[in-house]
Order: C-alpha cells, then structure tokens, then sequence
C-alpha cells in the first residue's frame, strides 16, 4: 500500500477515535454540534479511503455513493443501507441544516454511524497493514 493511504487511514483513525468519544459523551448542545462535526469529517475520510483502497486494488470510483456500492462488492463495509442513508444525512446536516433533524441525525450517529465505522476501520486496517 502507497504513503498516502496509509496517511489517509491514520487520519480517519483519529477522526473515528474523536467520534466515538463524542458520541459516547455529548450531551449539551454545543457538544452534540461538535460529534456532528465529527460524523462529518469521518464521512469524507471513510469515502476517500475506500476509493483509495479500491484504486489499489484496480477499481476506480468518482463519488461516495458509487465507493460504498463498490465497497460492499469488496467487502470493505457490511450493510449498504446503512451507508447509503449516511449519504443522505450528510448531505442534509451540510447543505439544508436544521436543528430538529440534526438531533435526529445524531441519534442515526450513536446508534448506527460508529458501528458501520468501527466495522470499516479494521476491515481497512487489515488491507493496508496486513
């Protein structure tokens, strides 16, 4: 595996670690704002680490939702549905926020969002490294 995946996986690791304490311990306001933040920065870590992985391995993908479709082929994620709708509340904390859907969003977070992502990180793990 080339420098820059490995970076790349360091910096979702991180980014995955800052979720999971978030979302273990937010609980004002503000710090449910920031665990959102931080699904967000793991969302664009995640999809451009799966491209990466997949154009390791000869497969070429443009955008998220076509990465996780690739992604269940290769078994880098196990359940699509879930990271499909990952798409859609992303998109819908970026672009239309509103706060009633954002703790809504943050429940989606805590309950499905770290498991997907905690599944992902050693699947990814086991590529790069092993």
């Amino acid at each position: 595996m080339n420098e820059r995946l490995k970076k790349t996986f360091l910096d979702f690791k991180n980014a995955f670690y800052n979720l999971e304490t978030a979302g273990k311990e937010a609980k004002t306001n503000l710090e449910i704002d920031g665990a959102i933040k931080r699904f967000e920065l793991c969302y664009e870590l995640a999809w451009k680490l799966i491209k990466g992985v997949l154009a390791d391995k000869g497969i070429i993908c443009k955008n998220p939702r076509d990465c996780f479709k690739q992604a269940i082929i290769n078994d880098l994620i196990a359940d699509e549905d879930v990271w499909l709708k990952m798409i859609e509340d992303r998109n819908e904390l970026v672009h239309l926020y509103q706060f009633a859907n954002s703790r809504k969003i943050f429940k989606n977070i805590k309950n499905e969002y770290i498991k997907s992502y905690q599944c992902f990180f050693k699947k990814a793990e086991k590529e790069i490294f092993l």
